[in-house]
């Protein structure tokens, strides 16, 4: 089926809002499949299936920025696995961040028990002295 939908129709069945195919439009991720008078914009299901792509990445952590590098690819190379290879790539720099962050914190958190221990044994110090 290859129906044509205006934004409104379009939108709810992407599940956003037309502000939103507005803006990936502006953003050259997506665009309509035709502008007829009035400005009116249909998409089909080729778009459908695209901005549904664009939401799967967005739930994966991609930043639009990061979309905007990995959608093109799949157009490049029908097979998918540029597209699929640059997926993978983000998502290890993803990962990379992640742990960066969690041994940040890991060291942020040692250093509050080092702090926490080393005044308790002050206090400790005090009381025994009374």
């Amino acid at each position: 089926m290859n129906e044509r939908m205006r934004i409104g129709e379009f939108a709810e069945r992407a599940g956003v809002t037309p502000r939103t195919v507005r803006y990936y439009e502006s953003l050259g991720l997506l665009g309509p499949s035709e502008r007829a008078g009035a400005g009116f914009r249909y998409y089909t299901d080729a778009e459908l299936a695209i901005l549904q792509k664009i939401n799967i990445y967005k739930e994966l952590g991609l930043s639009l920025e990061e979309i905007a590098v990995v959608l093109p690819l799949y157009t490049e190379d029908p097979t998918g696995v540029q597209g699929k290879r640059k997926l993978v790539e983000i998502l290890k720099a993803h990962l990379q961040e992640a742990d960066d962050k969690v041994a940040s914190l890991n060291q942020f958190r040692s250093e509050l028990q080092a702090n926490i221990d080393r005044i308790q044994q002050w206090i400790d110090a005090q009381t025994d002295n009374e």
